[in-house]
């Protein structure tokens, strides 16, 4: 404690002979600190940004569509149509091992009625599980069970637009009536509002949701139809890590069934959302390294200015040091006490630097942000990766005065006239 006590006193005593300089300086540590802190935060709210708007869509997806070859394979013609069916999902389902579930789409478009409103709506036909792979989330009711899918009951889940449009502020909407093209339907489950920044085939509150079986059966598509046809098949990777191996392995399949090469670019559109992110969290990151390296440049002229005042400091404490010396201090006790002075130095500047930024942070947080930036998030990585370089920066500037001081010897200091 009591070497701490002195060390302390030291470190004010050299702030207060260099009030200018020292402030100058430690301003300079503060703001590259918290410029590190608060670029590497941005980046990670963009990139969190991102993925809130993409669960909107659904988590690490991939979505195919069909499409048209441009390459011969299988005595085949290019420029086929290649229609996906549903026995594509099928095969996938027994054959891809890379993935964890795939879910076939078909969609259409319907006139809904109820004893109070009617409209027209955009609808999909889905199996029962298809909210674990899409993000439908249910506000009031349930989504339609397997049971309902097999048998091809009518019954259908409605986005809240549709709500609003058919049955207005009403409440009671669950176990409701409606006719959709005529035909009766029972309303089991109601979309609970929901942020959707990406679509596909249009937003999901503005849908209506029928089972696959019912779908077929009741609205089948208009301008092409065979059994079991598809508008989209969607899947999820059962590891992020291999999702180009999975992608690789579910083209192979389909290009089997009918007949392309699964290296045919046009045969199937694809919609990536995991190979999305990733480009996405790339371009950022990269954006973020460039900033942080000039947030590390402001730091490192601060820690320029650290050495300068310690060299000063060395300067005016000469005499001070061929006392301690001619008392039997050490050389590499002297460098200790000043390799530290010039470390605290650092530290408490930084302290403040980052305060500011986590009270930045914090702040922010108490004001609505949108979904594309949440806000500022200080994770401890960040934090130890900012005081990690503070810490290299300030002992490499403080090693030079430090060994300065060390290196006088007594009868030099002593006759020192300062």
């Amino acid at each position: 404690m009591t070497y701490l006590s002195e060390l302390l006193g030291q470190v004010t005593g050299s702030l207060l002979r260099n009030k200018l300089r020292t402030f100058l300086t430690m301003a300079g540590i503060a703001w590259g600190l918290a410029s590190i802190v608060l670029i590497v935060a941005m980046g990670d709210g963009f990139k969190a940004g991102q993925r809130n708007n993409m669960k909107g869509l659904g988590e690490n997806i991939v979505i195919l569509f069909g499409g048209r070859t441009e390459l011969q394979a299988g005595g085949e013609r290019a420029g086929r149509r290649i229609r996906l069916n549903y026995s594509d999902v099928e095969n996938i389902r027994r054959e891809a091992y890379l993935v964890n579930v795939v879910a076939a789409e078909v969609e259409g478009n319907v006139r809904a009625t109820s004893s109070y409103n009617s409209g027209s709506f955009d609808t999909s036909g889905v199996e029962a599980f298809f909210p674990e792979v899409r993000s439908i989330p249910i506000g009031d009711g349930r989504f339609f069970s397997e049971l309902d899918e097999k048998n091809a009951e009518r019954v259908c889940v409605i986005g809240i637009d549709v709500k609003k449009q058919l049955f207005g502020a009403r409440q009671d909407v669950v176990g409701q009536r409606i006719a959709i093209n005529s035909l009766p339907y029972r309303i089991v489950g109601v979309m609970a509002d929901k942020t959707q920044n990406s679509s596909y085939s249009g937003l999901d509150e503005k849908k209506i949701w029928l089972p696959y079986r019912t779908m077929t059966r009741d609205v089948p598509p208009v301008k092409y139809y065979v059994p079991g046809y598809l508008d989209d098949i969607i899947y999820q990777p059962r590891s992020l890590d291999r999702y180009e191996e999975a992608r690789a392995q579910v083209k192979k399949i389909i290009g089997r069934a009918h007949d392309f090469d699964p290296a045919d670019e046009s045969a199937l559109g694809i919609w990536d959302t995991v190979e999305d992110q990733r480009r996405t969290a790339g371009i950022f990151d990269s954006m973020t390294a460039f900033l942080a390296i000039v947030g590390l440049v402001t730091l490192t002229l601060g820690g320029i200015g650290v050495m300068n005042i310690m060299l000063v400091t060395v300067s005016e404490r000469t005499r001070e040091i061929g006392l301690r010396k001619a008392l039997g201090a050490t050389r590499l006790r002297i460098m200790i006490d000043f390799l530290v002075e010039g470390c605290v130095l650092a530290f408490i500047s930084g302290l403040v630097g980052w305060s500011v930024a986590f009270g930045l942070s914090s702040s922010l947080k108490l004001v609505r942000m949108p979904d594309m930036f949440p806000g500022l998030p200080v994770s401890g990585v960040t934090t130890a990766l900012a005081f990690g370089a503070l810490t290299v920066i300030a002992i490499t500037s403080a090693l030079f005065p430090a060994w300065r001081a060390a290196s006088l010897t007594p009868v030099e200091a002593l006759r020192d006239e300062r």
